[in-house]
């Protein structure tokens, strides 16, 4: 009776072995190339929740291990993107992961076999030939799309929640998707009767951008979704509540971290669709059968704490219409 428990108990661990086995990857060692308009998370805005190798490691690619990181970011200089992409392709990576536009355009004219997982911010960019459409990836390209541009919406909702507002500041990278919003916020604006002053981020010299914004009297701002700005999000949430200019930003985290309000998709939730899609991809997933997936819900956020120090009443329309309020 022994001898039988134990052979069950040996089977039974046998074929736990195998299913393990069957769901961790294969024993080689994969090779993922990340290329980012950016720069690298620093401490403080560093978030584990939405690292892509953090996420990875969930599903059983261990940096060091079985997995190989090749990173690159263009620290705010598209011209450099060219250039990275082809570094990649050079160290023969598996997949490519391109954050905006700028590094998509790159990294698709770098290789046309390296599969090219993308994370960009509307839409509307795969009219610049990033993909056929939104059920089908075109090549060797996949990946998420954050919805709409969203800058006329987000304009909008920043004119509800300051409603006294005559003249919004909109601060800006110019790249192909900069361009796009800027052109959707333009005519947001003429709708809804406000000036709209258009101050581009140059050289990422954001004490010059907020002077120039107070020099033009603007009463809120608008920041418009870049990979740079995102990057550089806890510089502008501090000095946006310095010159006590109530701001949009794209993701909901950023009215976590300080920021007024916010109307997007999660961008934790964006990096965990990405990190899904690297995984297919390195186990051999037929990318033509990978379609290019759009944000399933968007969220209005508002931080209450940032409106009382900006001394700024929120309207009791907008707290009602908000799915999440910091208080």
């Amino acid at each position: 009776m022994r001898s039988t428990i134990s052979g069950l108990v040996t089977v039974a661990a046998v074929l736990l072995i195998a299913l393990a086995a069957e769901a961790q990857p294969s024993g080689r060692m994969y090779r993922l190339g990340t290329l980012n308009l950016g720069t690298p998370p620093t401490a403080a805005t560093y978030d584990a929740r939405r690292d892509l190798i953090e996420i990875l490691r969930e599903l059983g690619y261990v940096e060091g291990q079985n997995l190989q990181v090749e990173r690159r970011f263009a620290l705010g200089r598209a011209e450099r993107l060219p250039a990275l992409a082809a570094e990649l392709v050079l160290r023969n990576v598996d997949v490519i992961v391109a954050s905006g536009s700028a590094a998509v355009q790159a990294a698709r004219n770098a290789t046309k076999t390296i599969p090219i997982v993308i994370l960009i911010a509307g839409s509307e960019e795969l009219g610049l030939g990033l993909a056929a459409n939104l059920a089908r990836g075109r090549g060797n390209l996949t990946g998420v799309v954050l919805g709409a541009l969203l800058a006329g919406k987000r304009l909008e909702l920043l004119k509800q929640a300051v409603p006294g507002a005559t003249t919004i500041a909109m601060l800006f990278i110019r790249d192909p998707g900069g361009q796009a919003q800027v052109q959707e916020a333009k005519q947001a604006a003429a709708l809804l009767g406000v000036r709209l002053v258009l101050v581009e981020a140059d050289g990422r010299d954001y004490e010059k951008a907020f002077a120039a914004m107070r020099r033009e009297r603007a009463e809120a701002l608008f920041v418009g979704a870049s990979p740079i700005l995102h990057a550089d999000r806890n510089r502008l949430i501090e000095l946006a509540v310095r010159y006590r200019l109530p701001a949009m930003y794209q993701f909901p985290e950023h009215v976590e971290e300080g920021g007024f309000m916010a109307y997007g998709m999660s961008g934790r939730w964006a990096v965990r669709r990405v990190a899904a899609y690297v995984d297919r991809v390195l186990k051999g997933a037929d990318l033509a059968e990978l379609p290019i997936e759009q944000t399933p819900t968007l969220t209005l956020a508002l931080n209450l704490k940032t409106a009382k120090a900006l001394q700024l009443t929120i309207p009791q329309s907008m707290l009602l219409r908000a799915d999440q309020v910091i208080e």
